[in-house]
């Protein structure tokens, strides 16, 4: 693991975010003493996947287009029109 001074942590943060992301860990330290250990997030497992909001829509309403989009009736609404 690598350790780096805080001085480091604040002038390169950016490349030390990429070392990060690939998988390296980081210990911060102030005056030679650790403080803090800056590791990857696990990848999350569990994740659900989401809904396939277009396949919806496409099963809904097929190829028709509307005359008017969202953003044009609720501007209309408003009497922003």
């Amino acid at each position: 693991m690598k350790s780096i001074n805080i001085r480091i942590l604040k002038h390169e943060t950016r490349a030390l975010m990429d070392r990060i992301a690939t998988g390296e860990s980081v210990e911060i330290t102030r005056h030679n003493q650790p403080v803090a250990i800056i590791k990857p997030v696990e990848a999350r497992r569990n994740r659900r996947p989401r809904p396939d909001f277009k396949g919806r829509l496409q099963a809904i309403y097929g190829e028709k287009l509307l005359p008017e989009t969202a953003t044009e009736l609720i501007s209309e609404e408003r009497g922003e029109r």
